[in-house]
């Protein structure tokens, strides 16, 4: 259920508290007092039920969520680095410094299982509009990226051993005497996949592929024999995945690389260091000027970068007033000239017809758009997005969403942190000129700006 507001506004005279205690110019102070909390509250009430133990606040789970993008932490870490910093605590709206952690780690992943990916949307549409006009450009960026998912790396015999000790552990649970383990003997085709690349150890690793795979559908048809019928039911989708994976050549489409994230396919960039990756493949949108990310759309197949333009043009949309007239894009979105009303421009070969100004204004155009380039490596070297470690599809699509808004977030502070520095140069600049400042108090007074 919602926890219980707080009635008591009523100051404490031994306890100080943190709005007092901490410097009201960094920008994380001035981030939490300027986002809209109560439209959290509103919006996440109806995710919660009237009767049961009370809850998290919102807006502690709401700031434990944008702090752990904004800094790359895991659940555990955060919960840990709340406890040592009081910027995060004021953050999260604690009045008065903590000295235990804020929840439970696992608190994180309820909430998140809570709101869903609707509502991590709305907290990515919030950290859009903090930027006002920068977001409402008519000109966006689009371009496409790989979301990996935290799994290993897909091998056929990796996916049958798996399967088998998957398969050993249901007849353990259920109780059922399977006629034979194949515990010793699995153990010799693992020794047999050590080098399979190696050409003489070659034609010793596929048979042993082949036996494990033939191992896993006698352990499917033996536990099928003597389960329960309802509680076949329950496992025949597993099942059936298993069999897909076991019979699956190298050359079908829509192959499975892994058990638990079945979901997965792989997308092949062309790169030296990682010519295979493993995940989803990503669309962001931003701002031509400004950099503002404005959309982010994950997918769940594996589509040429033109077909991704519906999902990517519609979540960017979503989440601004105006709507986007021009998008420019690379050339992997060959083939589409206009999408949902918003123009696409890809850069190509220069027009005879065309002016000096109009071809100046071309390659300006075009050379604006790998902009976007360093956008996506921030978001995955400093924002969670190189590797997703939350469950499923759902999973890819909250990350995705998350680590935007941890890039608004950082770009909305730096801003700040720019507006300030302006600020501060333009009034010693004034007192500098009116020549009511002598050399040693000028130099104080930087000294208290540095500060």
């Amino acid at each position: 259920m919602l926890p219980d507001t707080p009635k008591n506004n009523q100051p404490n005279l031994f306890v100080n508290y943190l709005e007092d205690m901490l410097d009201s110019r960094d920008p994380l102070v001035a981030l939490a007092d300027t986002m809209p909390w109560e439209l959290f509250d509103a919006e996440f009430a109806r995710y919660y039920s009237e009767i049961g133990r009370p809850g998290m606040p919102i807006r502690l789970m709401v700031g434990l969520l944008m702090l752990k993008q904004l800094k790359d932490l895991s659940d555990e870490e955060l919960v840990l680095q709340v406890k040592h910093n009081p910027y995060y605590q004021y953050f999260c709206g604690f009045e008065t410094f903590q000295t235990t952690v804020p929840c439970h780690p696992t608190d994180l992943v309820y909430f998140r299982k809570r709101i869903g990916k609707k509502g991590v949307e709305k907290i990515f549409q919030v950290s859009v509009q903090l930027h006002g006009k920068d977001a409402e450009e008519k000109r966006v960026i689009i371009d496409t990226t790989v979301q990996e998912k935290n799994i290993t790396y897909p091998t056929d015999g990796k996916l049958a051993i798996k399967m088998i000790a998957y398969l050993q552990k249901l007849a353990k649970r259920e109780k059922i005497q399977l006629r034979r383990t194949y515990i010793k003997e699995i153990k010799g085709h693992r020794l047999s996949l050590r080098f399979f690349r190696h050409p003489k150890k070659r034609k010793k690793a596929r048979a042993a592929i082949k036996r494990l795979r033939t191992i896993v559908g006698i352990l499917i048809r033996d536990i099928s024999r003597n389960l329960p019928q309802e509680r076949l039911s329950e496992f025949q989708e597993t099942f059936e995945l298993f069999d897909k994976v076991r019979n699956q050549k190298m050359k079908d489409s829509n192959k499975v690389y892994s058990i638990h994230e079945s979901h997965v396919y792989v997308i092949a960039k062309g790169k030296d260091h990682t010519p295979y990756e493993y995940g989803t493949k990503a669309s962001i949108v931003t701002a031509y000027k400004s950099g503002v990310i404005v959309g982010v759309t994950a997918h769940d197949t594996n589509e040429h970068d033109s077909k991704t333009l519906d999902a990517a043009l519609t979540s960017a949309n979503s989440n601004r007033v105006m709507p986007i007239i021009e998008a420019v894009c690379d050339r992997g979105y060959r083939g589409k000239k206009e999408v949902l009303g918003t123009k696409i421009s890809l850069p190509g070969t220069v027009c005879k017809r065309d002016s000096e100004y109009q071809k100046e204004k071309k390659r300006k155009m075009f050379r604006r758009r790998a902009a976007i380039e360093p956008i996506i490596g921030h978001l995955k070297s400093d924002h969670r997005l190189s590797r997703n470690y939350l469950k499923g599809f759902v999973g890819d699509e909250i990350n995705l969403l998350m680590a935007a808004t941890a890039f608004n977030l950082k770009k909305w502070m730096n801003n700040y942190l720019q507006m300030l520095l302006a600020l501060f140069l333009a009034i010693l600049f004034m007192l500098t000129w009116q020549e009511k400042v002598r050399t040693d108090e000028l130099s104080l007074l930087i000294w208290k700006l540095l500060q």
